[in-house]
């Protein structure tokens, strides 16, 4: 499985907002989420890091 899960990160500490993502998208200032059961996120947020290894996406506040 190729899914990735997203992370949050405020005040030093990681919260996962959503698992099993397959489609990442910018949209303007926000990044636009959808996993593989069709949930879909949008989050006013910049990538901090990605590790596709790990299967992890970590977003701080914008």
């Amino acid at each position: 499985m190729c899914q990735a899960s997203v992370y949050f990160i405020k005040n030093g500490s990681e919260k996962i907002i959503m698992e099993n993502v397959d489609i990442m998208k910018p949209e303007g200032k926000n990044i636009y989420f959808e996993n593989i059961f069709g949930e879909k996120l949008e989050i006013k947020a910049r990538i901090k890091e990605m590790n596709l290894v790990d299967h992890r996406i970590l977003l701080v506040e914008n």
